[in-house]
């Protein structure tokens, strides 16, 4: 049970369209939105950022979720793990591959590319941030500076959402939780806090 409790739906009219387009784009309205509404402006400054971190054209959005379910991995973050995977799903990001991320760097569902980005994104979730010089090298092998940057921005956002969800043990929806127990579960995770 999260740690505080979302705003009610009714006191958040002005969200409305908003919310809107968050459940078209991810097929949810994630509940730490509606606790982030709790502080004045953290709400749009939230939502402003995704924006620019999800929709630039740098990256193809279904990836940038992967990347961000490995950042999550790597904090630890079960939340947003789920989170990351159901969006992906939803984008059409196959099952099977979802269900293959924790194998990223063997498994034959992913390129090179991928692997280099992922194992970047899993670096830089942990604490102390693993990330090397090495890692860079990789990804400049497959990426431009502006394509890395993107990768590096989707890590970051990610590194405030694990604290966030993880410190407030927010619940987690039945949407995220259903994909995260078809796909996730059986490689081990489990929602913990989040229930």
């Amino acid at each position: 049970m999260s740690r505080i409790a979302p705003r009610p739906s009714e006191e958040l009219a002005e969200y409305a369209d908003g919310f809107a387009l968050i459940e078209s784009f991810m097929g949810f309205v994630p509940s730490s939105l509606r606790v982030m509404a709790r502080v004045p402006g953290l709400l749009d400054g939230m939502t402003g950022l995704s924006s620019v971190v999800f929709l630039n054209d740098l990256l193809p959005v279904p990836f940038k979720q992967l990347v961000g379910f490995m950042a999550s991995a790597g904090g630890g973050c079960r939340y947003c793990q789920a989170h990351t995977a159901a969006h992906a799903a939803h984008l059409g990001v196959e099952p099977a591959k979802l269900a293959e991320l924790w194998a990223f760097e063997t498994s034959e569902r992913f390129t090179d590319a991928e692997r280099a980005a992922l194992r970047l994104a899993l670096h830089s979730g942990q604490s102390p941030n693993a990330v090397t010089d090495a890692d860079f090298a990789e990804c400049r092998r497959f990426y431009t500076d502006e394509q890395i940057t993107a990768i590096v921005a989707v890590c970051a956002l990610f590194g405030f959402l694990n604290r966030w969800n993880d410190t407030m043990a927010t619940t987690l929806e039945a949407v995220p939780s259903a994909i995260a127990d078809d796909v996730l579960a059986p490689q081990g995770w489990t929602i913990g806090k989040h229930a």
